[in-house]
């Protein structure tokens, strides 16, 4: 991703909204901006994209398609088990959104989309998942760049390698490029 702001600690004020007009998320409703590394994908890659090159007071319209936002449901991700095999989930209900872990110990949610007596359907896709996303943006802050995300550059010369790092607005010259 190129742009302006990319590695820039960016906050921004947003409201995202459905084709049909429905609001489903807005930071001017909580009255906090959103503040992320332009870039560093902690976002949707379009909303991202949009910020890249945004001016600090711009305000910006988009339409995500879902490859942009948060991708077509997975299949795989559905699964069905049966409940004599996930201890408590005899009391879940459908529609209700719990927490599995991954074997590496993370949570993740999954939504119950259907259940019987012997077995229950758990949907783990993100549940904007498939979705077309529209999103009024506006920058209304931009700082230097994150040198946690993007701390050096390296230029080869002739045999000699040169890692400039970033750290505090200065620049520093030399061989090996360590975090303090």
């Amino acid at each position: 991703m190129t742009g302006r702001n990319v590695g820039k600690t960016c906050r921004t004020h947003y409201r995202g909204t459905f084709n049909d007009g429905t609001q489903f998320d807005s930071s001017y409703d909580r009255g906090e901006p959103l503040e992320f590394v332009c870039g560093a994908g902690q976002m949707i890659k379009g909303f991202d994209a949009a910020v890249a090159d945004m001016e600090v007071g711009e305000i910006k319209e988009i339409h995500l398609m879902p490859e942009e936002a948060y991708g077509m449901p997975n299949p795989n991700m559905i699964l069905t088990l049966e409940i004599a095999n996930l201890p408590g989930s005899e009391d879940l209900e459908v529609g209700q959104q719990v927490y599995l872990t991954n074997q590496s110990g993370q949570p993740f949610p999954v939504k119950v989309t259907a259940k019987d007596e012997k077995m229950i359907t758990l949907d783990a896709n993100h549940e904007m998942a498939g979705k077309e996303l529209n999103f009024k943006i506006e920058l209304v802050e931009k700082n230097r760049n994150n040198p946690d995300i993007f701390p050096h550059t390296t230029h080869k010369s002739h045999d000699m390698e040169v890692v400039v790092c970033r750290r505090n607005r200065r620049y520093e010259s030399y061989g090996n490029c360590k975090k303090n």
